[in-house]
């Protein structure tokens, strides 16, 4: 099942942070996944997650 952005909220349960293995939070209005005990938030791009620290920005 797709938010209507194209991301596949079930994946949400498979994903984990990638530099913490921790939890994500997904944020549907800004298409971003939120990693709380990373201090980071991975994009999602055309309903695709990009998983790479390198893209990460610092949560605000």
């Amino acid at each position: 099942m797709t938010d209507g952005h194209g991301f596949d909220r079930k994946m949400l349960e498979a994903l984990v942070c990638p530099q913490t293995q921790g939890r994500l939070e997904y944020d549907a209005a800004r298409q971003e996944l939120i990693s709380h005990a990373a201090h980071l938030v991975y994009p999602i791009r055309d309903g695709i997650p990009v998983m790479l620290i390198d893209e990460a920005r610092d949560i605000d």
